[in-house]
């Protein structure tokens, strides 16, 4: 897997799949509010399994992006645990405390700057992925992200 041309930050971190996303979130919208078209219009036992269809789709749908997230979150709380165990075993006790969201958002810290990072963040009790993220300095980029 080639890295992309733009360097990765805070910016442009979110990961968006076109064909995913779009495309097929897109149809399974359309699919949906057709059946329920249907099921209003034509008062059918058709109509309304295409509305349970529709219904199946979207839950597909999100359950098939969250599904493979959890377990990725699961990874990467192992390995900034691990990281931090490298970086500063001192403070083993301190990172007990940091939570799946919390590593997860601390992954895109440099080595130099996670250990201090990481302590402000138990310290102060900062729990949004996205406040902590704002406060990282040397983004470390996640190209292989989900």
């Amino acid at each position: 897997m080639s890295a992309p041309v733009k360097p990765q930050s805070f910016a442009n971190h979110a990961r968006f799949v076109p064909g995913y996303h779009f495309f097929t979130g897109t149809l399974v919208l359309v699919i949906l509010g057709w059946s329920l078209y249907r099921a209003a219009t034509a008062r059918t036992a058709d109509a309304a399994f295409g509305v349970f269809v529709g219904i199946a789709l979207i839950a597909e749908f999100i359950y098939i992006r969250t599904f493979p997230l959890n377990v990725q979150d699961r990874v990467i709380r192992l390995e900034e645990r691990l990281r931090l165990a490298r970086l500063a075993p001192e403070r083993q006790v301190k990172w007990d405390a940091l939570t799946a969201s919390q590593l997860v958002a601390l992954r895109f810290a440099s080595d130099a700057e996670l250990p201090a990072l990481a302590a402000q963040i138990v310290d102060e009790k900062i729990l949004d992925r996205k406040t902590i993220k704002s406060m990282i300095k040397n983004w470390r980029p996640d190209y292989m992200r989900v």
